[in-house]
């Protein structure tokens, strides 16, 4: 029985908290932390739970019971407490982002490395049967080499989003739209076509004058060859928070045919003119595989922390490491040079960078609007995202 400390009972903490729920006979919550007390014990009843109440995570990193953390405190605050509860001999299971820079992710993983504990940031998507089964159908090759990659992460937040009071700050937030909702599908993108060569970009705050951060980004990915890709190919990595509908997709193009989250397959064939007709062959042959592929047993949130747990229970190895957590980052973090810049960016990004540092980062990048508001808790229910059900 793995006894489990929840830091941080905000908007996303229900989805750690459910989660372990899931599993009474292999976990139980017997510590959640936040600076307002009054929200853990709001969770602790509305969940029911046997759980002591804290106001500092320090008081409790030491405590010999805690075999496994959830942080899903605001991101300044990631890096701090996951190294300090590594270090002190726990489990970790870190919010994205997993870090505000390159530099905190190195003293992490290094942390990670000497406690031998197991250490996860947060890429739930990747505990989705659309994402895992286009991840598994990419890896056998029938699309061919993949010549280009489409990443929508589009999702829409009123005006208010950022009234929150850590929202919209380089400083506590680390970022916009890029590093707070596109890092779910960036972290797909690394998940799939592992890093690129070059990055360029350019970020925009159109619609959200409360906020020093961004609500747009757009990002060209040069890939010059080796593993998955052809040489030259391209991807195209848009994260936003002003997109009506949240439509979200992953689009690979291949040299024999096209594959994506939500599912859709079309291959071609040259005529001898060389314009393009079906290849259904290759088509059902795709499919076939694709919809052979088991569901998952668990997914989201559920499937990761069953997957960490497992790997802590057997000593086996676990999905989402922290070198996984730091590419995401790193592909972030150029394209936040890229856009401030205005420039081509080559990775990978040295220790020597300026953007290698928080320091660097806070003193390069653009403040869109000066923060006004401030309010310690916004009410109502969160949402995650659009549908990822086929549209073939």
């Amino acid at each position: 029985m793995l006894n489990v400390a929840v830091i941080g009972t905000g908007n996303i903490s229900p989805a750690h908290i459910g989660a372990y729920l899931s599993f009474p006979e292999r976990c139980r919550i017997t510590h959640l932390v936040d600076i307002y007390p009054e929200k853990a014990e709001q969770k602790k009843n509305d969940f029911k739970l046997d759980a002591g109440v804290h106001s500092d995570y320090r008081r409790i990193v030491d405590d010999p019971e805690i075999d496994l953390v959830s942080i899903c405190t605001p991101p300044y605050l990631h890096a701090e407490m996951a190294a300090a509860f590594l270090k002190a001999g726990k489990n970790v299971i870190v919010e994205k982002p997993m870090a505000a820079s390159l530099e905190e992710c190195d003293a992490v993983l290094r942390v990670a490395k000497e406690s031998g504990r197991v250490f996860s940031p947060v890429a739930q998507n990747r505990f989705t049967d659309p994402f895992m089964k286009l991840k598994k159908t990419l890896d056998t090759g029938k699309i061919g080499k993949v010549v280009h990659a489409q990443v929508d992460s589009l999702w829409w937040r009123g005006h208010c989003y950022y009234d929150l009071w850590w929202r919209g700050l380089w400083e506590k937030e680390g970022g916009g739209c890029t590093l707070n909702h596109a890092v779910h599908h960036i972290d797909l993108l690394g998940w799939m076509l592992g890093r690129p060569d070059k990055v360029s970009a350019m970020l925009s705050n159109t619609s959200h004058n409360n906020a020093e951060v961004e609500d747009i980004s757009t990002a060209a990915m040069l890939y010059e060859g080796g593993g998955p890709c052809a040489k030259g190919a391209l991807a195209q990595v848009t994260g936003s928070v002003i997109h009506h509908g949240e439509e979200q997709q992953l689009v690979f193009q291949g040299e024999r045919a096209r594959i994506s989250a939500p599912w859709k397959v079309y291959a071609s064939l040259s005529k001898s003119n060389g314009f393009p007709e079906k290849n259904p062959k290759l088509e059902r042959e795709i499919a076939a595989y694709y919809e052979a592929l088991p569901d998952l047993k668990y997914s989201g949130h559920t499937g990761q922390i069953d997957n960490v747990m497992t790997a802590i229970e057997t000593g086996n190895d676990w999905l989402i490491r922290g070198d996984d957590g730091r590419l995401t980052i790193e592909l972030i973090t150029a394209i936040y040079k890229a856009g401030t810049e205005g420039r081509v960016v080559g990775l990978p990004i040295t220790k020597s960078d300026p953007f290698y540092t928080v320091g660097g980062i806070m003193a390069a990048v653009p403040r869109f609007y000066k923060k006004t508001s401030a309010v310690k808790e916004l009410s109502g229910t969160i949402t995650v995202g659009g549908s990822l059900s086929s549209n073939s």
